[in-house]
């Protein structure tokens, strides 16, 4: 797939990015390429492989969920300008 100077312009004006007219041409060149490549790895017929999480099938070690810091809410809320229910206060920002 190529991409024309006019696709390349469109797509820098909707990620609001300024490219100057000497670039143009690179660019179309490099994402063409870039979508070339997308192409490629979409042709490859992956019917019968089965998704992973890790390419090196990599487990994480799981620990017990359990507190290991004491409460210092009373504490850390001392300095807070305004608390209520142990829940700190804030402005509204969303009406």
């Amino acid at each position: 797939m190529s991409l024309e100077a006019s696709e390349v312009k469109k797509i820098a004006h909707l990620a609001r990015i300024a490219i100057r007219e000497e670039d143009v041409a690179g660019y179309a060149e490099s994402i063409s390429s870039i979508l070339g490549l997308v192409e490629q790895m979409d042709a490859v017929d992956t019917s019968g492989v089965e998704p992973m999480a890790h390419p090196q099938e990599a487990v994480q070690r799981l620990r017990e969920d359990v507190v290991s810091e004491p409460n210092q809410r009373e504490k850390l809320q001392a300095n807070a300008p305004a608390v209520e229910a142990g829940l700190f206060l804030v402005p509204q920002v969303i009406e």
